[in-house]
Parts: structure tokens; sequence; C-alpha cells
């Protein structure tokens, strides 16, 4: 998949993030690079957990939600397997943003695929 082909499907995946929460989003971008620093990841969330901010801190440079194209096609067995690991890594992400550690986010992914599975859907 040529690269503007990924970041299409990037920009169509946000839409895995519940309104409710989209409208919270506030100073982050998205970016997608075609390679992690280290190997492992397919996405990374960099900057500060909106449950650290304050109202008082200065303007600062926008959070970042990267996405790495090559791990996921790399992982990917079809172009809707690509689409679901893509949806999923911005799921994942958009929690870290929201201030859920490792752990609290893996938990909430295991609660999200029941649910999923129960209605049908992956």
């Amino acid at each position: 998949m040529s690269p503007k082909e990924f970041d299409r499907l990037v920009e169509e995946s946000l839409d895995v993030i519940p309104r409710r929460f989209r409208r919270l989003l506030d100073n982050v971008v998205f970016v997608v690079e075609p390679e992690p620093p280290r190997p492992g990841l397919l996405g990374l969330y960099e900057g500060r957990p909106l449950t650290e901010r304050s109202v008082s801190e200065p303007v600062r440079m926008p959070d970042r939600i990267v996405i790495y194209q090559g791990p996921h096609e790399r992982l990917a067995r079809d172009e809707q397997d690509l689409r679901r690991l893509v949806r999923e890594t911005i799921w994942h992400e958009v929690a870290h943003y929201f201030g859920m550690d490792e752990r609290q986010v893996r938990r909430a992914e295991l609660r999200r695929r029941r649910l999923l599975g129960r209605l049908g859907r992956r």
C-alpha cells in the first residue's frame, strides 16, 4: 500500500473513537511513519495524558499519536485485517491520551473485544 493510501486508511479509521471522546481530543495530531524506533511497536502516544494536565500550563506543542505503516502491513493477512489492526492501534493510543496506562488499556481492549464479539463485530 502506498504511504498516501495508508494515510487515508488511518484517517478513515479515526471513526473508531466514539464521538463523545473525539470531541475531547485537543491539541493532538495523528502522524503516520514508515517504521517504529524500536521493534514491536504498532503505534506510539507521545505527550502528556489528559489526566495529568492543568489549566495553568503554558501553551505547548501538540501531543502526537504515531501509527507505523510497516509493522501493520507485515502483520496483516489482508486489507480487511490491516483495517482492523489500524483501528485497534488508534483505539489503544487514544486510550493512553486519556490517561490509561498499559495495563488499563489491555483490560479495556479485552472488554471491548468481548462486547464486539457479542454484537457480531470484529
